[in-house]
């Protein structure tokens, strides 16, 4: 149970440290001078919506870092690729961007969720 706990701890400091990587004063994730699209311009332009890809980055990473079995990495790159996709159809709405942003955070949460349970418990 001790090195359950260990990890568990460990997992959690890659994850908080995902995320105070990317949340200076709510800024996207991405360098928004470099913003090309219209759902990029809008994340660059919205502070709910930068705050939203700030913490979806930081959930990210955390989700990154944490170890899956085989082919669950390419599908966890897959998903990223489809956010992107979708969020690239989103434009500039901004309703569109935060019902897409909340619903991948959800998911991102409850993967690193899963994570940490299963790996613990192997």
């Amino acid at each position: 149970m001790g090195r359950q706990n260990g990890l568990a701890v460990g997992l959690a400091l890659i994850f908080a440290t995902g995320i105070a990587a990317v949340l200076p004063a709510q800024a996207a994730s991405f360098n928004c001078s470099e913003a090309s699209t219209e759902d990029e311009k809008a994340v660059c332009s919205n502070a709910d919506l930068s705050a939203l890809d700030s913490e979806m980055a930081g959930l990210w990473y955390g989700y990154k870092a944490m170890p899956l079995l085989m082919g669950a990495s390419g599908n966890r790159q897959d998903e990223a690729q489809a956010f992107l996709k979708s969020r690239a159809s989103c434009g500039s709405d901004t309703a569109c961007l935060t019902k897409l942003y909340s619903a991948r955070i959800a998911t991102l949460k409850q993967n690193i969720d899963w994570a940490v349970k299963n790996y613990c418990n192997n």
